[in-house]
């Protein structure tokens, strides 16, 4: 059995005995809070409950390596839809420990896209319109930096309201122990 039959047959057992109904609750997140953090397996379950969340409480984006890398794309853009429309009004970057985005090599991972069938005229046509490959499928050197450089970006954003905390934390993805790296209540009297 393919893995969307497991599911779809789970899924077909879950609303029949109802079990859908712990879960149930608003769109709007009790805590007031978005989270940025990695798209980690490590994370899924650890992550919440680390920090004491249950469902409801946050908005949850999740990205490779918790990394916003353009202030104008669709990450920026969930996290002002929480906040201008789904009333959070607190931004909590999280990254972790061991991150495969730290060890991300952009080369290694071109040769894999060849490897999987795309064709060098693609990939021609793709630096022909602009997109240098190997800057943007580059990690990070460092999670603390590249936590503190998300969080500076998401701070900066001219359409960010004014006295929006935004933190910066790092988690252990073996133990949930959780590292504070930028105090977004530190010097934010609004913009």
């Amino acid at each position: 059995m393919s893995h969307i039959s497991n599911i779809l047959e789970y899924n077909r057992q879950f609303v029949e005995d109802k079990m859908y109904e712990k879960y149930l609750t608003g769109k709007f997140p009790d805590k007031k809070i978005v989270i940025i953090t990695c798209m980690d397996t490590r994370l899924v379950e650890l992550l919440p409950k680390a920090m004491n969340l249950r469902n409801g409480d946050v908005k949850i984006i999740k990205i490779a390596g918790a990394i916003v890398s353009h202030p104008f794309g669709s990450v920026m853009r969930s996290i002002l839809v929480a906040l201008y429309e789904l009333n959070a009004d607190e931004v909590i970057v999280v990254g972790h420990l061991d991150c495969g985005m730290a060890a991300l090599n952009a080369d290694h991972m071109i040769q894999e896209i060849r490897n999987r069938g795309i064709s060098e005229g693609v990939m021609t046509t793709l630096e022909n319109s602009g997109i240098k490959l190997d800057k943007w499928l580059h990690g990070f050197e460092n999670i603390h930096d590249g936590v503190k450089g998300t969080v500076n970006i998401i701070k900066k954003h001219p359409l960010l309201p004014a006295g929006v905390p935004v933190h910066g934390m790092i988690i252990d993805p073996n133990t949930g122990a959780l590292e504070l790296v930028a105090d977004g209540y530190e010097g934010n009297s609004g913009k």
